[in-house]
């Protein structure tokens, strides 16, 4: 799937398939915002102006290369874990084996978008650092990367918690979901707050 165009694989999310679905257009969108906090780091390094934070840049600039990859990943992944939990679906309700392979499946579903906010959640904070560090010639650049994140956030977010509403072993579900509201609580502010701070600063007087 990582090897289709932008082209395709929108047309893809546009047809009447249930991969690629949510989840993996989160992981896109989420990739696309760190990427664009990696070329502030790249508009930033080798400039005077900012040599006193270079070294943290590079440092920056790796990890915002990591989740992005990462992310990618987890399109491929969304779409692997999506696939069983689709057949599983279909096992007649009579079946006595039906429960154990949704329970499964249900918790892998819900895995890759749990990880998807785990990754924007790192890459929020370490495009609030590019924006605050970053040239500030293209710190818009990491404004748009931040409120994409917390719209990858936000996606996976609701694609955990539809897997958690059907599993039946409700401490797993509950563990899940409190780590879905506390990653919610925190990073969703916290990326308006950087896009706001950096939008304050194009207000004209």
């Amino acid at each position: 799937m990582l090897d289709n165009s932008v082209k395709e694989f929108t047309e893809m999310l546009a047809s009447k398939t249930s991969i690629p679905g949510g989840g993996g257009a989160s992981a896109m969108v989420g990739a696309i915002g760190i990427a664009l906090g990696d070329m502030v780091g790249e508009f930033t390094v080798g400039k005077k102006k900012y040599a006193d934070v270079e070294q943290n840049m590079y440092k920056l600039m790796k990890r915002a290369q990591e989740i992005r990859v990462e992310l990618l990943n987890c399109i491929e992944k969304d779409a692997l874990a999506f696939e069983p939990l689709a057949k599983a679906y279909a096992i007649p309700k009579d079946d006595p084996n039906r429960d154990e392979i949704m329970e499964n499946c249900l918790k892998s579903a819900a895995g890759v978008p749990a990880e998807m906010m785990k990754l924007t959640a790192d890459a929020i904070e370490l495009l609030g650092e590019f924006a605050a560090k970053g040239s500030k010639i293209v710190i818009s650049d990491a404004a748009t990367g931040v409120v994409m994140c917390k719209a990858a956030m936000q996606g996976a977010a609701v694609n955990v918690k539809i897997n958690t509403k059907s599993m039946k072993d409700v401490e797993y579900a509950n563990t899940l979901n409190d780590m879905v509201d506390d990653l919610l609580e925190k990073y969703v502010p916290m990326a308006d707050e950087i896009y706001e701070s950096i939008m304050s600063t194009y207000n004209r007087e």
